[in-house]
């Protein structure tokens, strides 16, 4: 499910893709819903291994119906999830014993984060 629309006052030949206008020339990208049998395969995939590359992404995008990008970003999205959940998960054990967790991240999250950055293809 893509919705495909363009920016208002530019001709039919104007930018085609899965963008939403939220006003004059400001394009934005329209969320892609995945079906559920579809995220049930790619969280079965992502337990097994959490990077996607290659033909193992292509493969997978096509059985799924997906383009390669979306199944990248799904990855990288969901990498993002499973640290945060992870950091969560430790933050929670530190507090039993009474250890208090900083509230700034340090620079290692900060690079971790930096690696998932998506990049928009047009």
């Amino acid at each position: 499910g893509l919705e495909l629309s363009h920016c208002v006052g530019t001709n039919s030949l104007g930018p085609v893709g899965p963008w939403r206008s939220g006003g004059p020339c400001k394009m934005k990208r329209v969320r892609t819903v995945f079906k559920p049998e579809q995220l049930e395969r790619l969280e079965q995939e992502f337990l097994k291994q959490q990077y996607m590359v290659g033909t193992e992404r292509v493969d997978l995008a096509a059985t799924l119906h997906l383009t390669e990008t979306q199944v990248k970003v799904w990855f990288q999205n969901r990498r993002i999830k499973w640290r945060k959940q992870s950091m969560e998960q430790k933050a929670a054990k530190l507090s039993q014993f009474g250890v208090i967790q900083p509230a700034t991240a340090d620079s290692t999250d900060i690079k971790d984060h930096e690696e998932d950055t998506v990049d928009v293809e047009l």
